[in-house]
C-alpha cells in the first residue's frame, strides 16, 4: 500500500500552549488519523469512502472538517470511534488517540475507550435518546457501564446537566426527551458524552437542525467546555460560518480525500485548493446584497463512480489535462498550509469563469406599491388546538396571532423566526390545508378564508408550495415525468401540449427532458428541490412559497438553487413568499423581511433597514447570532439568547419576547410596561415598524 504524504494539520496559538505556526509534537497529539482507508462493499462492486485521509489534533483545540455530502466526513468519525454501519471496513492506515492504535485493539477494550477517552455527539439529538427513559437515567446509564456506582451515577448526571445549562435540574433530572426543546435535547446528548469526562468529542452537523438562536447557544457551550475542561473537539460541518468562528484548524474533504488542511485564519484568509474557495464564495451573507451567489457547477461525484485524477476537476474551473489523470499530492504550499493542487503549486491563479455563475444582479426596479398585491393577508389567526375542556369547549391556542402581510408580483418577503413561531402554521393555512379562525386571506383580488371548493381552486392556480424536503414531496413510485403530468392535468393541460410542456418545465429549472423518465431516487437533492419547483410552475403561478426550500441542501448547491429562484422571479415575475431561519439566505433573495416571535410579527421592513438597523431586540438577537464565513468576525460582540420560546398555549402577559429580551424587565427591573402591555407593531423614525415599547435602543449598543 502506498503511503499517503504527511497531511499533519499545523497548528496556531491557543490555550494547548502549542507553539505558534509549529505543529503538534508528540506529547501534545491527542488524535492522529494516518492514511486512513475505508470501503464498502457493494453488489456494484467497491465503494472507497474514504481514500487515504490522515491529519492530526492538539489537547484542546477544535479542528473542523467540511466538505458537501459524500465527502467523507462522517465515514471518517464513525471509522475513528469503530463505530462503522455494516458493511464498511477499515481498509488500512492507522488511527492513533492517546498513543494507542484504536484500529488494532480488541472490541472489549474499543468499548471501555467509547465514552471515557472519545464520544460522539449525533446531529439529531431526538434519535440519539431513548424516548422511554428520562434524561437522568440515560446519563447514568452512560456512567454506570463504565462502572460507577447507581447513587453516584444520580449525582454526577444532575452536575453534569447543570454544567450544560439545563435549567431547573432537580425538576428537569426526570423529565423525558419529549419534554425538551430540541437545543435542550442537544445538551442532554452532550452532557451524556461528557459523563465520563472524555479528552475528545467527535460533534458530527451538532448545530445543522438548530435554529441560530440555539446554535449560538451549543457553540458557546463548546467553547466553554474546551477552555474549562480541556476537550478536544472535531467539528464535522457544511457551516463555515461555524468554522471560522469556532474552530482553531481546518480539513477540508472532497471525494474521500483530503484537499486542503491548515489553521483556520490562514486557510479563511487565502485559499490554496479551487475547491476551498469556491465553497467560501457560495456562502451567501446577512451583510451582502446585490450579485449573484458564486455557485459551483454540477454536484459532488458519487463516491461509488470517482473520476480518474483529482475528483474536483469535473467542477474545477482551472482543471488542466493532468488534474484529470492523475491524483494532486496533498503538500505545503505556505508554512503550515497544504493543499492537493497542481495549479496551485505551479502558483496559478484558482478563480475562473467555470466556477462562477455569479453575474451582476440586473437591476430591477422597486415593487410598483400602485399595482394590486398578489396576497394580502389582514389580522390572520390559526388556531391549532384540539384539546377540550370538561364542558366540551375547545381552549383556541394561536399558533398564528394576528398578521398582516402582502406579496406582490415580481418581489420576495422574506419570512423569518425561530421553529415554533408560526411561520410554517401561517403558510399552510395561506393555502388552506389549516383553517383561518380569524382575519382575512385574499389572494389576487379575491377573498378566499373560507376555503371552499371555489376558492380553493383559485389559491392552486394563484399559489403554489415548494416544500423543505423535495424527497419527501415527490411519489417515490412514480417518475418525474408522471409527477410533473399530474401537475399539467391539473392545470388542464394534456396530450402531446403536455409532453411539450413539461420538456420546457425542465429545461426551466436546468435538467433535460431525459430526466422525465427517472425516479425520485435517482436524483441528487439539489435537483429534486429543482424538480418540485418546475412541478410547483406547472399552473404558470403568479407566487410561490417555498418554506425552508435550500435548508437541508450543501451550501454549493443551495447557492445554485437560490440563484435559480432568482432568475424566474425575473424572466416569470414571480413573487415569493419566502420561509427560512436562515437569516444570510433570506438577505440575499428578500426586498422586504418580517420578522415572526410567538405567532406575531415583530418588525417589518425593507431588507436593507431591517438588517442595517434592525428595531426590536429579537432581530438585533438574530442577527448577532448568525455565524458568519469570516474570521475577523470572532472579535464582534454576541448576544446570544437564554432559554426557549414561550408555548403559543401559554404566552406571557405584555410583549410576548419579554421573558428573553436583553433590554426587558429580566435586566432592567423598571420596565413593567414589557410585561402589562403588548406593544403594537408601529412605525419607527428608521423607517420599519416594529413591535417593541423601545425600539432601536439594543442595536445602538451592538457593534454589528
Amino acid at each position: 500500500m502506498t503511503a499517503a504524504p504527511d497531511t499533519t494539520v499545523p497548528t496556531t496559538p491557543s490555550t494547548s500552549g502549542t507553539p505558534a505556526g509549529g505543529e503538534p509534537t508528540s506529547t501534545s497529539s491527542l488524535l492522529e488519523v494516518e492514511d486512513l482507508q475505508v470501503s464498502f462493499p457493494t453488489p456494484r462492486g467497491v465503494v472507497k469512502a474514504v481514500n487515504g485521509v490522515s491529519f492530526r489534533l492538539g489537547e484542546g483545540r477544535i479542528l473542523g472538517i467540511v466538505g458537501e455530502s459524500g465527502s467523507g466526513k462522517s465515514v471518517t468519525a464513525r471509522a475513528v470511534m469503530r463505530m462503522l454501519r455494516e458493511p464498511g471496513r477499515v481498509d488500512g492506515g492507522r488511527v492513533t488517540l492517546g498513543g494507542r492504535d484504536v484500529l488494532a485493539l480488541p472490541e472489549k477494550e474499543m468499548r471501555g475507550i467509547r465514552g471515557e477517552e472519545v464520544a460522539m455527539v449525533f446531529q439529531d439529538p431526538q434519535a440519539a435518546l431513548n424516548p422511554v427513559m428520562t434524561v437522568g437515567d440515560q446519563i447514568s446509564e452512560a456512567l454506570r457501564v463504565h462502572g460507577t456506582p447507581k447513587q453516584q451515577a444520580r449525582q454526577r448526571a444532575v452536575e453534569l446537566l447543570r454544567q450544560v445549562g439545563i435549567p431547573d435540574v432537580e425538576r428537569t433530572v426526570d423529565q423525558y426527551p419529549h419534554e425538551f426543546s430540541g437545543g435542550m435535547r442537544q445538551r442532554v446528548v452532550i452532557a451524556i458524552a461528557l459523563a465520563n469526562k472524555p479528552k475528545l468529542l467527535i460533534a458530527d452537523e451538532p448545530t445543522t437542525a438548530l435554529d441560530v438562536t440555539i446554535q449560538a447557544q451549543i457553540l458557546e457551550l463548546l467553547v466553554d467546555l474546551r477552555d474549562e475542561l480541556g476537550v478536544a473537539i472535531v467539528m464535522i460541518t457544511h457551516d463555515m460560518g461555524v468554522v471560522a468562528e469556532l474552530c482553531d484548524d481546518l480539513v477540508v474533504m472532497y471525494g474521500g480525500r483530503v484537499v486542503e488542511t491548515g489553521p483556520v485564519q490562514q486557510v479563511f484568509t487565502e485559499q490554496r485548493h479551487p475547491y476551498t474557495k469556491a465553497l467560501l464564495r457560495a456562502v451567501p451573507r446577512a451583510d451582502e446584497h446585490g450579485d449573484r451567489l458564486t455557485a459551483i457547477p454540477g454536484a459532488p461525484p458519487n463516491p461509488a463512480d470517482l473520476p480518474p485524477g483529482c475528483s474536483f476537476a469535473p467542477r474545477c474551473p482551472v482543471a488542466q489535462d493532468r488534474c484529470r489523470e492523475s491524483v494532486p499530492p496533498l503538500e505545503e504550499l505556505a508554512p503550515g498550509q497544504r493543499a492537493a493542487c497542481f495549479v496551485s503549486a505551479d502558483g496559478g491563479e484558482l478563480s475562473g469563469e467555470r466556477t462562477t455563475t455569479s453575474r451582476t444582479r440586473s437591476a430591477r426596479a422597486d415593487t410598483d406599491t400602485d399595482t394590486a398585491p398578489v396576497l394580502v393577508v389582514e389580522d390572520l389567526r390559526t388556531n391549532v388546538s384540539r384539546k377540550r375542556s370538561l364542558l366540551g369547549k375547545i381552549t383556541p391556542v394561536y399558533a398564528v396571532d394576528g398578521v398582516s402581510l402582502e406579496v406582490r408580483s415580481g418581489e420576495t418577503l422574506g419570512l423569518v423566526g425561530e421553529s415554533g413561531c408560526g411561520k410554517s402554521t401561517l403558510s399552510r393555512t395561506i393555502v388552506g390545508i389549516n383553517e383561518a379562525a380569524a382575519g382575512t386571506i385574499t389572494v389576487d383580488g379575491s377573498d378566499v378564508t373560507a376555503m371552499g371548493a371555489e376558492d380553493r381552486r383559485h389559491v392552486a392556480e394563484t399559489i403554489q408550495y415548494v416544500f423543505q424536503d423535495p424527497f419527501a414531496s415527490l411519489n417515490p413510485r412514480r417518475t418525474i415525468g408522471q409527477s410533473i403530468g399530474e401537475a399539467l392535468e391539473m392545470a388542464r393541460v394534456s396530450g402531446a401540449e403536455a409532453r411539450s410542456r413539461a420538456s420546457e418545465l425542465m429545461d426551466t429549472v436546468g435538467l433535460n427532458d431525459g430526466h422525465l423518465g427517472r425516479y425520485p431516487h435517482e436524483f441528487s437533492g439539489g435537483q429534486r428541490q429543482r424538480v418540485g419547483i418546475a412541478r410547483a410552475l406547472a399552473k404558470e403561478p403568479k407566487l410561490l412559497i417555498c418554506d425552508e426550500p435550500v435548508s437541508a441542501l450543501d451550501v454549493s448547491i443551495q447557492a445554485q438553487i437560490i440563484n435559480l429562484l432568482e432568475e424566474l422571479r425575473e424572466e416569470l415575475d414571480l413573487g415569493y413568499l419566502f420561509i427560512a431561519h436562515d437569516l444570510s439566505v433570506v438577505r440575499h433573495l428578500s426586498d422586504r423581511v418580517a420578522v415572526m416571535y410567538l405567532g406575531r410579527i415583530v418588525e417589518t421592513g425593507p431588507a436593507a433597514e431591517v438588517y442595517g438597523n434592525p428595531q426590536h431586540p429579537y432581530t438585533v438577537s438574530l442577527l448577532s447570532s448568525t455565524p458568519e464565513p469570516t474570521v475577523d468576525e470572532r472579535t464582534r460582540e454576541r448576544i446570544v439568547l437564554t432559554g426557549d420560546m414561550p408555548s403559543p398555549a401559554n404566552p406571557p402577559s405584555g410583549c410576548p419576547f419579554r421573558t428573553r429580551c436583553p433590554i426587558g424587565p429580566l435586566f432592567q427591573k423598571d420596565r413593567e410596561v414589557c410585561e402589562t402591555e403588548r406593544p403594537a407593531l408601529t412605525l419607527t423614525p428608521a423607517g420599519q415598524s416594529a413591535a417593541c415599547h423601545f425600539p432601536g435602543e439594543l442595536a445602538e449598543g451592538v457593534s454589528a
